[in-house]
């Protein structure tokens, strides 16, 4: 297969760095003061009082500047942590005594020539009392803060000096899990996008996943995603494992002992009628197993037709006669689901097909084809229905990578993920926990990586934020989220998180495996065609007039009572009669300017102009039909692979990679 063109799908960034100029000496303008006070981890250092340092507020150290200290074999560096004045003058004129407080981060050790070499963290030569301290260079910072050009991408800049480019190292970021956390409207979402884009825009055959609640990311991935909404979206029923199928058919009603059980002794006869049914048709028999290898949570289709007969055939029984009360409610609950608009994408197809292969091909992008990410909206869907469906694509995500040994490495997005996790034992959905709980502490063995994104880290449950060993942390003004973060982060680093309540938009304070050295930094600005449709409301501009008429309440009423975007997909039809009757109406009492007044409200409902703020992008017009895109799932459903027929090498793998999975 050809690579698609990079050029051709993703914008180019500025990623190369120019070789740092050689190390100069310290020139007596970038001297701060010298050292009076050093502990194991930290130094006092008191200023010299002469004007360049006072006079030029541009001079004078702040929290999060980088100072250094040469001693004989290394050059320490150092981050201010705290600035204090112990003894303030009174007048003007007097010299003050001001300190500043330094921890060390790392050195740069000195080569034979007595040039600084690569950074290291930790410090094995600390300065000695009545050292000078100066601040880093430009040089100096270039080398603390680089990273291999290879295997990193550049996100924005430091803080401390635009020129210095933040770069994060991909590999340690994605093989550690990383999050993404700040307060609503802080630009997460930007923050998203924009590693995204630059982590695809140097692999173009990565493998990402993005659970996308609010219907956002589409926009900031055009042309390089497969965007898969409920209305095309196709996860049979019977890919669910056991513990899914108990939280959705039996739930958490009193004494359920017993529907479980039973549950749990007739999901694998259904399969297993369903195999039978095969053979007796002879097709696809490479892919059939043994009767006595299927289990509860072997993923084999079978119909629920298949398992409502043999709910039946049980409530027939006459040694049963007594207990027929946990069968008949299973039957009740699986054809009142089974009848659910909600979950018509699980239960909508009239035959049942075992397009596992196609399934996984489409969602974890097996062969990329062009489409490195692809997004699953979820936005109109129910809490529950939600659930489930993030409960079965991490688990899915875990199993593919532990059957594929990690060939195949994915990343697995999830927003909003205090929905999932909760720290609250009592909410949240069961089955989905222990699906992110295990990538997050097992995902790295097999190649699945975790991205977590948050607004309250505090209600995220600790276990998950503890194994994202890479953290973007933007704004945050709740005391408890702070705490969160101030637990997790070294002492070297811990007086960076002061400016989580003061720091804008797009600003973020980042530590981890993923980065040289924690740091505040600045990020980059996506394109305006890139940016997520994620912007405020104005409501002093949609306040401005009145809705004119009643069509627009009709067209949500329609959405609203089928429960999607797109009605007309799941064969929800208003009555034509009343809609036109209604619409009669409604043009036959409006006066001529309420005319007018529907086409300013048409213009304003229209996407607008991109705002040039950071995070805040107008909605896009909805994309047109892709021409391979799979068609809606009640009209034509997915065909399997016909035998004999040509496949790709890459679906031949994933075809003998399920047979390894079920087996």
């Amino acid at each position: 297969m050809t690579p698609p063109n990079k050029s051709a799908a993703l914008p180019s960034f500025p990623e190369a760095r120019p070789a740092p100029p050689p190390m100069m000496e310290p020139s007596p303008a970038e001297r701060m003061g010298r050292i009076v006070a050093v502990t194991g981890g930290h130094a006092v250092v008191l200023l010299d009082s002469h004007e360049g340092v006072f006079a030029n507020s541009l001079k004078g150290p702040e929290i999060g500047t980088l100072l250094k200290a040469d001693t004989q074999h290394a050059i320490t560096l150092a981050l201010v942590s705290a600035l204090s004045s112990p003894m303030p003058s009174q007048g003007g004129q007097e010299r003050e005594m001001r300190i500043v407080e330094v921890e060390f981060i790392g050195e740069l050790p000195k080569g034979p020539d007595g040039m600084p070499r690569t950074f290291r963290r930790g410090v094995s030569n600390y300065p000695s009392l009545g050292d000078a301290v100066y601040r880093a260079n430009r040089s100096e910072l270039a080398m603390a803060y680089a990273c291999d050009t290879e295997s990193s991408v550049r996100v924005g800049h430091i803080q401390q000096d635009p020129t210095i480019p933040a770069m994060i190292k991909v590999d340690d970021m994605l093989g550690k899990h990383f999050s993404v956390l700040g307060t609503t409207g802080t630009g997460k979402s930007c923050t998203v996008a924009l590693i995204l884009r630059r982590i695809l825009e140097k692999n173009p055959q990565a493998h990402i996943l993005l659970l996308d609640v609010h219907r956002e990311y589409a926009q900031s991935f055009q042309g390089i995603s497969e965007v898969i909404t409920p209305d095309n979206m196709s996860l049979p029923f019977w890919l669910l494992n056991f513990d899914e199928a108990v939280e959705i058919l039996i739930g958490s009603q009193p004494n359920r002992d017993a529907d479980v059980e039973i549950l749990r002794e007739l999901i694998p006869q259904a399969k297993i009628r369903y195999m039978n049914n095969q053979r007796r048709d002879k097709t696809n028999t490479k892919a059939l197993l043994d009767n006595q290898s299927i289990g509860v949570d072997t993923p084999i289709p079978f119909r629920t037709s298949d398992l409502v007969g043999v709910l039946e055939e049980c409530i027939g029984k006459l040694d049963l006669r007594g207990e027929l009360a946990p069968y008949k409610r299973l039957k009740a609950k699986l054809e009142s689901i089974s009848r659910d608009p909600r979950y018509s994408f699980m239960f909508g197809s009239l035959t049942v097909q075992d397009n596992m292969a196609q399934v996984l091909s489409r969602i974890f992008r097996v062969p990329v084809n062009g489409k490195p990410i692809a997004i699953l909206e979820l936005g109109g869907l129910p809490s529950e229905i939600i659930n489930v469906v993030v409960s079965v694509l991490a688990r899915l995500a875990f199993d593919f990578g532990v059957w594929s040994a990690g060939r195949v490495p994915i990343t697995f997005v999830c927003e909003e993920a205090h929905r999932y996790v909760p720290n609250d034992k009592t909410l949240g959905f069961e089955p989905t926990k222990r699906a992110i709980s295990k990538i997050a502490k097992e995902g790295r063995k097999y190649g699945v990586s975790l991205c977590i994104v948050t607004q309250r880290p505090a209600e995220l449950d600790p276990t998950i934020l503890s194994q994202c060993n890479t953290i973007f942390s933007l704004r945050l003004t709740n005391e408890k989220d702070q705490d969160i973060l101030k637990a997790g982060i070294s002492d070297a680093a811990a007086s960076l998180l002061e400016f989580m309540p003061t720091m804008g938009t797009g600003e973020a304070i980042t530590f981890g495996e993923g980065v040289a050295l924690p740091t505040r930094i600045k990020f980059d600005m996506l394109p305006a065609n890139e940016l997520p449709r994620s912007n405020t409301a104005s409501f002093t501009k949609n306040w401005a007039q009145d809705v004119p008429d009643d069509g627009f309440l009709q067209e949500i009423v329609h959405r609203w009572r089928a429960q999607t975007y797109n009605p007309d997909a799941t064969g929800y039809t208003a009555d034509p009669a009343a809609a036109q009757a209604a619409a009669a109406a409604a043009a036959a009492a409006a006066p001529a300017p309420q005319t007018a007044a529907s086409q300013q409200l048409a213009q304003r409902l229209a996407p607008r102009a991109p705002n040039t703020g950071f995070g805040q992008a107008a909605p896009p017009p909805p994309p047109p039909p892709q021409p391979g895109q799979p068609s809606l799932r009640r009209t034509q459903p997915v065909q399997p692979a016909q035998p004999g027929g040509p496949v790709p090498t890459s679906q031949q793998n994933l075809a003998s990679l399920l047979k390894q999975f079920r087996t």
